[in-house]
């Protein structure tokens, strides 16, 4: 395990929903409010270390045999709201992007295709009987979708600066869940200081009312495309859940991929409210540039993956 511990979280962004626990049936609603309790809650750190840890045997273990009984745990206007983990599902469909990110020799030395096809199958039988199953944390890795910042207003960003001891190695990500949620910052195992949080918060109405907003704009002035097709889509994965639940984007990982400068600036989420605002009003020239901009931001940021 002390492998694992060592390595920081991926260069990855989240976007997540935490929902009242009114949302949950029974029993599940009673183990989350028992959880919820728990003086102390893992971070986002922890969940990484304890994939990683199934990733080191020979062969590895890409999703957990068993659903994790963990969750993040925040408050929204004083009502306990929780977003369970569910690594197991969310490995399985991690597992379906990999195919055509990486050549076939590269995939298979990763993960052998004996251990793919036996993943595939236990996720056929899982899926048969759990066919409406949606998870509530989605991952985009070297990047935020542009699409994710239409469920937020400046009003909604929270920066925290990170706390680096010169000479110190970086905290990792994590948090009392009760207190913060996931991207509260952590002090690191070791002390040495703690990474930086950036992320939005607002709630499920807000959320659904921006994007059909953003999704008005589009229709109305430009053809249907990637971004149209991207909201669509977000916003039916908001539909299946509760209309009192909380909406987070977190950084996550990508705080170790920028300098903290480049955090402090950062104000996607009004870049493209400005571009959605020019397009409302008919000023297609304004909103282009808005949304050229805040794309180029974070091209440089997904081209980063590819540097030496």
């Amino acid at each position: 395990m002390s492998v694992a511990s060592s390595v920081l979280i991926p260069y990855a962004s989240y976007l997540r929903v935490y929902e009242p626990l009114a949302a949950f049936p029974e029993p599940e609603r009673t183990h989350w409010a028992r959880y919820a309790r728990l003086p102390r809650t893992p971070g986002a750190q922890e969940e990484l270390r304890r994939s990683l840890a199934d990733l080191l045997p020979t062969p590895p273990v890409p999703v957990p045999v068993h659903e994790s009984g963990e969750a993040f745990v925040a408050r929204l206007d004083g009502v306990v709201v929780v977003c369970p983990w569910r690594t197991r599902l969310r490995g399985w469909l991690a597992l379906q992007e990999l195919d055509g990110q990486f050549p076939e020799p590269v995939l298979d030395a990763m993960l052998p295709p004996v251990v793919r096809l036996q993943v595939a199958s236990d996720y056929e039988r899982w899926l048969s009987r759990n066919p409406d199953a949606r998870p509530w944390i989605r991952t985009a890795v070297w990047q935020v979708p542009l699409r994710w910042f239409a469920l937020f207003g400046d009003e909604d960003r929270e920066y925290e600066p990170g706390e680096r001891p010169s000479g110190a190695g970086t905290g990792g990500e994590g948090g009392e869940g009760v207190a913060g949620g996931a991207g509260a910052a952590g002090a690191g195992a070791d002390g040495a200081g703690r990474a930086p949080v950036l992320r939005y918060r607002t709630t499920m109405a807000q959320a659904r009312r921006r994007l059909a907003r953003a999704l008005r704009a589009l229709r109305e002035s430009i053809d249907d495309g990637p971004m149209t097709e991207g909201l669509i889509e977000v916003g039916r994965w908001l539909e299946e859940f509760h209309p009192r639940a909380l909406v987070e984007l977190d950084f996550g990982g990508l705080v170790h991929a920028v300098p903290e400068e480049w955090l402090a600036a950062d104000r996607s989420a009004a870049q493209l409210a400005e571009g959605i605002a020019a397009l409302r009003a008919g000023d297609g020239e304004r909103a282009s540039e808005a949304y050229g901009r805040l794309a180029e931001r974070w091209r440089a940021v997904r081209d980063l993956r590819f540097a030496n």
